[in-house]
């Protein structure tokens, strides 16, 4: 299960017409029930998405543990991150967020290809 969503993640890098290049590192646990993805995406108009997943297999069932995707643009500003850290506790998705430059607002975990459809988005928009 574990090797199957790493699988998915690399699939969609792949096949993604706005990545230009990637940089994930992986690493997996000693007996292949946890992996750690951290790297980041370089994108078409030299923004750039940063990826860390901390997912865990127990019982056939995934869980993510901990993330965080921060795209920039070219000069490192945000624009948005979605994470999971426990600081927000007001939020309604806590410990879920997504935070723009001027707010914090509910969310949950989007998949890699939904952000990468809303980075198209934005990119598409200016």
């Amino acid at each position: 299960m574990i090797h199957k969503f790493v699988e998915g993640i690399e699939k969609t890098i792949a096949l993604s017409s706005i990545v230009l290049s990637s940089n994930i590192q992986k690493y997996f646990g000693p007996a292949l029930e946890t992996v750690y993805l951290k790297g980041h995406l370089l994108i078409i108009d030299s923004s750039i998405l940063e990826i860390s997943i901390f997912a865990t297999e127990s019982r056939n069932t995934l869980s993510i543990d901990k993330y965080r995707l921060h795209y920039m643009n070219s000069t490192g500003q945000m624009l948005f991150r979605y994470d999971n850290a426990p600081h927000h506790p007001e939020i309604d998705s806590y410990p879920h967020h997504k935070h723009t430059s001027d707010k914090i607002m509910p969310s949950s975990m989007p998949s890699l290809k939904d952000i990468l459809n809303e980075i198209s988005a934005i990119i598409i928009g200016r």
